[in-house]
């Protein structure tokens, strides 16, 4: 079962603003970039669901948060079915993301009272999956759209909560764009954690990169 409730969930992300994105096969090291991340400042982490027994490791990273990090809420990515949905949901993750909209999902995340944040690329899809309960909604790819899209997304909806995936980076330009134009959160993946970073074990600089990164955000929301 979740830690987190909905209501918790969403209000970290918005109080934050930013969703760390990560996937190792090895849960060490899983376990030590969510634990930096944390020491950094962040509170909600995506763990995506991109390689074999990928929930083998969510169900140790799972356990290492609770005790290690007990103020993170704790979700998984990469999410298309909901047969995979239920699995992790099983396992307590506080919340489920996806790269499109499933109607499926979204009824299995809404029974258990999980948030579901579906990827969307079109006001359509966003209208869609907020009228099957999604309260935010995932613009990917977001190097492809751009924050002209949320912007002009919001100007006949803006009651939407969007959290912008894909080509998000840890400077100063890039998320002032991102929320000046309204964005709800971001999620962030490859920009925070290097690869040359995590091979090394230098948990100093992804603690150090999400601090600043917070850090910026606040300044613009």
């Amino acid at each position: 079962m979740a830690r987190c409730d909905k209501l918790q969930v969403f209000g970290i992300m918005g109080t934050t603003g930013m969703v760390p994105v990560f996937y190792n096969k090895d849960a060490a090291v899983a376990q030590q970039v969510v634990k930096a991340c944390y020491e950094g400042g962040v509170r909600a982490f995506e763990f995506t669901n991109r390689g074999d027994m990928a929930h083998e490791v969510f169900a140790q990273l799972i356990r290492f948060v609770a005790v290690e990090c007990p103020g993170m809420a704790l979700g998984v990515g990469s999410v298309v079915d909901a047969p995979t949905a239920a699995i992790y949901i099983q396992m307590g993750a506080d919340f489920v993301v996806g790269p499109m909209f499933n109607a499926d999902v979204a009824r299995l995340c809404n029974r258990r009272q999980v948030p579901y944040i579906p990827g969307c690329g079109t006001v359509t899809e966003v209208s869609n999956a907020q009228e099957a309960g999604c309260e935010v909604c995932k613009i990917f790819p977001g190097d492809v759209l751009g924050p002209k899209f949320a912007k002009g997304l919001l100007a006949p909806m803006p009651w939407s909560r969007l959290m912008v995936t894909g080509g998000v980076e840890p400077t100063e330009e890039n998320l002032t764009a991102w929320f000046k134009a309204g964005v709800y959160c971001v999620g962030m993946g490859s920009k925070l954690f290097p690869k040359d970073k995590v091979a090394t074990g230098d948990w100093a600089y992804v603690t150090d990169k999400c601090r600043e990164a917070l850090g910026i955000i606040a300044n613009n929301k």
